[in-house]
């Protein structure tokens, strides 16, 4: 019983980190220059980078496990696009650096959460 009070304790934190995550991508797209690559890029990190919140939403509200399952790799598929979004855009040098770092860190914690979560959940359908 125990474990279970921790996984929902742990969902509401989940859920906030990734609207806040969410709100540091939309924060960032908009500090992208108005360059026809910098608008390309600006509108797919934003669809990938503000993805995650709602669909981990989504996931907590599955109808089977397996729907679940099926929601939280939706997450996890988001947050590496999202991950690879940030490499290109720090690559190009389109932003400076020190407004990635911490974007960048908290991405990669995400996606290691996240993928935690997945394969716990896999076993427990097993």
């Amino acid at each position: 019983m125990e474990k279970k009070q921790e996984i929902a304790n742990q969902q509401p934190r989940s859920e906030e980190r990734l609207i806040d995550f969410a709100v540091r991508i939309v924060k960032l797209s908009a500090n992208l220059p108005r360059t026809p690559a910098g608008k390309h890029i600006a509108g797919q990190i934003l669809r990938s980078g503000t993805s995650p919140a709602p669909n981990y939403g989504e996931a907590r509200g599955a109808e089977s496990h397996a729907d679940f399952v099926h929601k939280l790799r939706i997450v996890l598929k988001e947050l590496n696009e999202t991950s690879i979004w940030l490499r290109v855009i720090e690559r190009s040098r389109i932003l400076k650096p020190e407004l990635l770092t911490e974007i960048i860190h908290e991405n990669n914690e995400l996606c290691r959460i996240f993928t935690a979560s997945l394969a716990t959940a896999r076993k427990r359908k097993k």
